[in-house]
């Protein structure tokens, strides 16, 4: 088995279920992990701000949010790379032409075009956001990143035609008309490198797990990649390996595969293994 060291993880269908909670299962592989001294990285297009209370639960403090244009380990930033200022007035144009909304998220806010459009309020609701505020042109607060939403079938070539800009559909039910704006030189796969350089550990010793598009580069970032069975489709060609959904215990089922886990086979040994971390 490899010396492994490092574990990124996915949120939004990775870690969380559908029903927003997370799986014992889950629980138990991170706190084993953790236990045996790797590293565990959330690795989001949310933005940090509105992670805490996951990474709480999961007794985490490192993080990679807004796309891999932010990171932190163990409360140090690490990486800062905000969206260009013209990309970003670019894009706030072409939705209010197509009549499209957007959140700009920044380290502090989400800023949203609409506060009251039915389909901002859903995604408002999906994600439990709460830090919330009506967009400005006077904002002058540095966008980390943004989501499309309320996009037509024909929308997102509109949105590509800066060759550095591609669009990743979010992986939700619920959301089929939205999608994160994702750089081609500042996504996960970009801040996980970052964060192995930072670290000195190498590609071979890192782990990723993911169910969208958004995941394709940081799925490729590392040795052992991991497509869960809820994926989109067009990600299994990014992944090394597929494990279960995240209904049926997919990071764990995962880490087992590579011998982490093997010891692990009940409830009593998750719960030890938590007593063991406190």
């Amino acid at each position: 088995m490899s010396n492994y060291k490092i574990i990124f993880l996915d949120i939004d269908g990775t870690v969380l279920r559908p029903d927003d909670q997370i799986d014992n299962s889950t629980k138990t592989a991170i706190a084993i992990a953790q236990q045996k001294g790797i590293e565990v990285f959330l690795a989001t297009g949310r933005p940090l701000h509105e992670i805490s209370d996951i990474a709480e639960e999961l007794k985490i403090q490192s993080y990679i949010g807004y796309n891999g244009a932010y990171a932190v380990h163990n409360g140090k930033d690490i990486l800062n790379v905000p969206m260009k200022t013209s990309t970003v007035k670019s894009f706030v144009t072409i939705a209010k032409k197509l009549k499209n909304e957007m959140v700009l998220y920044s380290r502090k806010e989400n800023l949203f075009t609409s506060m009251e459009d039915a389909d901002v309020q859903t995604f408002m609701n999906i994600f439990h956001m709460k830090k919330n505020k009506l967009y400005s042109s006077e904002n002058l607060d540095p966008i980390l990143g943004i989501t499309l939403i309320k996009l037509n079938e024909n929308d997102p070539p509109l949105y590509e035609k800066d060759e550095s800009i591609h669009l990743s559909r979010v992986n939700l039910n619920g959301l089929n008309n939205c999608y994160d704006v994702i750089q081609d030189t500042v996504n996960k796969g970009f801040a996980v490198t970052k964060v192995l350089e930072y670290l000195n550990i190498k590609k071979e010793d890192a782990i990723a797990f993911g169910d969208g598009m958004n995941d394709k580069e940081m799925l490729s970032a590392v040795g052992e990649g991991f497509a869960m069975g809820n994926a989109d489709p067009k990600l299994f060609a990014y992944a090394k390996h597929r494990t279960t959904e995240v209904t049926n215990s997919g990071i764990f089922n995962g880490l087992k595969t590579l011998g982490i886990l093997n010891e692990i086979n009940s409830t009593s040994d998750y719960l030890t293994a938590l007593v063991e971390k406190d």
